[in-house]
């Protein structure tokens, strides 16, 4: 088991008009990823409202600002259990095959515009055993041919952007796998947690985009900006791209500052709690029910 501790502060400033915000930095419950305790403060005294998306899992909290300062605080231990297979058991699912729920993660979305990439995905990518092996072939691509580069992208940066300019932060590696993986009939997700086990020389921690694919009736991890150990990824949420699990939509005149974030793992051998660090086998927090539910 993985039990990581989450600390996540957001400082912005209102408008006199006030704004309403919905959040999803709230660790998602799934089967494998067990929220044991959390807590949550805000710095003006305004209801609150925390939804779980009955299908998704995703967590999320719609707050209606006042004018002035605004702070939120969010503390979580979340415990992990991860799926450990031997990539060379996974194999694509059919189309014919998928649960109902998964077939959405194959169309193009905003951010990823697959069907721009059907030519060049076949061309580096269709000889290749359909499995986990072609998955693990375009993450690899993804990260030799894009550039981490912090501040070289805005929120309207697409894959196909991302495949012209080749740099991005890993938001923009993300939509990028995705849309060659949805070129090949390969459903993939994106989803979002924090970077435990980034460099440093990378900036302060922060928030992380990462890739979920469906193979063998499972959601496995995989992280083509290369920058963090994926064993130590909380999920806050899942979607088509970054418009569907935005940390902070925000609906109305606000200024924000960078976010504060403290990403630590327990290290207790005795209690059977082991840090994160690489692994050779393909990873999953989905514990198989779950997947056919679209989670």
């Amino acid at each position: 088991m993985v039990r990581i501790e989450l600390d996540i502060e957001l400082s912005y400033t209102i408008d006199p008009q006030g704004a309403d915000f919905i959040f999803n930095i709230h660790a998602a419950q799934t089967p494998c990823q067990t929220v044991v305790a959390e807590t949550l403060q805000l710095s003006q005294p305004v209801p609150v409202q925390v939804e779980t998306d009955p299908v998704s899992g995703n967590r999320y909290m719609r707050v209606h600002a006042l004018p002035g300062p605004l702070a939120v605080s969010y503390h979580a231990t979340v415990a992990l259990l991860h799926q450990h297979t031997a990539p060379a058991q996974l194999a694509e699912v059919p189309v014919c095959r998928l649960p109902p729920e998964v077939i959405g993660y194959l169309y193009p979305s905003r951010y990823c515009q697959s069907d721009r990439l059907i030519k060049l995905a076949n061309r580096e990518f269709g000889h290749l055993w359909q499995g986990h092996c072609r998955v693990q072939a375009i993450c690899d691509w993804v990260s030799r041919h894009v550039t981490f580069t912090s501040r070289t992208s805005n929120s309207n940066t697409s894959a196909v952007d991302t495949l012209i300019e080749q740099v991005g932060i890993c938001r923009d590696f993300s939509h990028l796998m995705i849309a060659l993986c949805r070129a090949l009939n390969i459903p993939a997700r994106f989803a979002t947690g924090t970077d435990y086990g980034a460099d440093p020389a990378l900036g302060l921690p922060d928030f992380h985009a990462y890739v979920e694919v469906y193979l063998g009736e499972r959601w496995y991890i995989f992280d083509p900006s290369g920058t963090v150990i994926p064993m130590g990824l909380v999920r806050f949420g899942t979607g088509r791209d970054a418009a569907d699990v935005a940390i902070a939509t925000i609906f109305g005149n606000v200024q924000g500052q960078s976010p504060r974030i403290r990403t630590v793992a327990e290290d207790n051998p005795a209690q059977g709690v082991w840090l994160p660090q690489h692994s050779q086998d393909a990873l999953s927090t989905d514990d198989g029910w779950r997947s056919n539910r679209g989670s």
